[in-house]
């Protein structure tokens, strides 16, 4: 098997699914809140591939713009939690002694919580909104990632050519931005990808206890939720949203175990 097949097929998930939600006008049937009541739950069909929900809707027009939804989130909450936990985690290997002490204390502090049920008290508290979700998600993930880019600063920062800057006066956040960061930038990178399957299942889990994305807005989290009261009678409902969040988790996962293969030669195989 070719060494970057894992990141070949999960890139090519991704990327699907990157076009289907950049194309979801183009993809979908219908429009996904357009309700039909005389079509309510109808099964997959022709008309219909996926079936129907309870208020005649096109399920697989739901997913495809869901598909915005999760990986917006993903994407956005993630990103947050690579740029804070970046600088953070810069800060902290580069300069060491108490400004490593202090940031590395409150890592330590903040994964005392248990990341999920944080989400749900503030969201409770702030009210549920896709913004909310992004900015709640971004600012309680960003630990290991400052964790990630503090060792690899503080193997870099020893390098002939981080020294060589520091002999030529160059100032220190110039060395950390232009020299360490992008030579440090390759296990952030693997970490943001695998991120993004959590965010999205994370967002998947407060949307099906309707503290996510509020109806009549799609989200493969609450189609789920509003699905388990006709679970009996429509099984459609559960399936295919759940099988589009295993696809979207799947896909980042893999993508992100190739990534680490490609990019750290001790776990080649």
């Amino acid at each position: 098997m070719h060494k970057n097949a894992l990141a070949i097929f999960g890139g090519s998930i991704v990327l699907i699914l990157v076009l289907v939600a950049i194309f979801a006008p183009y993809v979908a049937r219908s429009d996904p809140t357009a309700i039909d009541i005389k079509d309510a739950l109808l099964g997959p069909s022709p008309g219909h591939i996926l079936g129907t929900d309870q208020l005649g809707r096109d399920i697989f027009s739901r997913i495809v713009y869901g598909s915005r939804v999760s990986l917006s989130i993903g994407l956005v909450a993630v990103g947050l939690a690579a740029v804070i936990g970046v600088i953070l985690g810069s800060l902290a290997g580069y300069f060491g002694g108490r400004t490593d002490s202090i940031i590395m204390r409150l890592v330590d502090i903040m994964l005392c919580f248990p990341s999920f049920f944080l989400i749900l008290a503030v969201i409770a508290i702030i009210g549920p909104s896709i913004y909310n979700i992004m900015i709640i998600i971004g600012l309680t993930s960003w630990m290991g990632m400052a964790r990630l880019s503090r060792v690899e600063i503080l193997s870099l920062k020893e390098r002939e050519f981080v020294l060589a800057a520091k002999v030529l006066g160059v100032g220190h956040w110039k060395i950390i931005v232009r020299h360490i960061i992008p030579n440090g930038i390759g296990p952030v990178l693997v970490s943001f990808v695998l991120g993004v399957a959590g965010a999205v299942l994370v967002e998947a889990s407060l949307s099906f206890l309707g503290l996510g994305v509020q109806p009549p807005m799609p989200s493969w989290g609450n189609i789920l939720m509003e699905g388990k009261a006709a679970l009996g009678v429509a099984w459609w409902l559960i399936l295919f949203p759940g099988l589009a969040i295993l696809v979207t988790v799947l896909g980042f996962n893999l993508l992100g175990e190739g990534l680490r293969d490609m990019l750290n030669p001790r776990l080649r195989r």
